[in-house]
């Protein structure tokens, strides 16, 4: 039985792989369905469906996680499926990504008045050509020597409570899911226990046309994931599941395919497209 990631990251946001060597590194450790999922942006599923091509047990399933904006905590809305060529999603996702430069620069200001001095240069150089992410920011940070570990920048400095952490632009998670429905995707609550009540958030979302919810993820307890299945049932949404990989810190983060998956969650994704409910690629 292969293994299932409906959830990672490639070098066209903030992964540290192309889209190409994601794609090889899957192949090689046995994932048969891949959820390219960049954030705010559909760039690497063109490349990555054609490097599919040379793994025929792999498929690739065209995604999306547009961050959006709540008073409290972070709602990340995944988007699986989706016409990755829409005109209306390709506009609003370049929107969003200018939004994270302007954001970008202003946490490095921020970071120079504590002290901690990093370039706007070496940011780009790090992004590769890609979306500007806190990632790239952190990865500066470790480099210079201002953190010991990569995660400790978000702990510290640039997490949302963090003294260097900005705001960005944001739109709303029922924009978001309305989004992807009209890219005819089908939209999942990313990580939801990063919102303070999730069952709330889930009821809300639900009504706005959300088809699922990522239950099986990275550090997740046991006991978590039951929570998560139990309202999956409730309201009859689909339980994904993914590792949300970005290759930043491979001794500390989630492997590719290292979270168990069902592969129900994808043929139940895949049923819903094959009814018309969305047109899948």
């Amino acid at each position: 039985m292969g293994k299932v990631d409906l959830h990672v990251h490639s070098r066209i946001s903030d992964g540290q792989l192309s889209p190409a060597e994601l794609i090889r590194k899957s192949a090689a450790i046995g994932v048969t369905y891949l959820g390219l999922a960049d954030h705010d942006s559909v760039d690497g599923i063109l490349p990555a469906l054609n490097a599919a091509k040379a793994f025929p047990r792999l498929r690739i399933i065209p995604a999306v996680e547009i961050s959006t904006d709540v008073p409290q905590g972070e709602a990340h809305v995944l988007g699986y499926f989706l016409d990755y060529g829409n005109a209306e999603l390709l506009s609003s996702l370049e929107r969003l990504r200018r939004s994270r430069v302007i954001r970008a620069q202003k946490m490095i200001a921020k970071l120079a008045n504590l002290g901690i001095i990093i370039s706007w240069e070496r940011v780009q150089e790090l992004a590769k050509g890609s979306s500007i992410g806190r990632p790239h920011i952190a990865q500066a940070m470790l480099e210079k020597g201002y953190t010991s570990a990569f995660r400790d920048a978000f702990t510290k400095y640039i997490g949302r409570e963090g003294p260097a952490y900005v705001e960005r632009e944001k739109i709303s998670p029922e924009e978001a899911v309305r989004l992807i429905l009209r890219a005819h995707g089908l939209p999942v609550l990313a990580h939801p226990f990063t919102v303070p009540d999730v069952e709330a958030m889930i009821i809300q979302l639900k009504g706005a046309g959300m088809v699922g919810i990522e239950t099986y993820y990275d550090s997740y307890t046991a006991e978590q994931v039951r929570d998560l299945l139990g309202l999956a049932l409730k309201y009859d949404l689909v339980p994904t599941g993914g590792s949300d990989y970005h290759g930043l810190d491979e001794a500390n983060e989630t492997m590719i395919g290292a979270v168990h998956v069902p592969i129900e969650s994808v043929q139940r994704l895949m049923a819903l497209v094959r009814k018309g409910t969305v047109s899948g690629s």
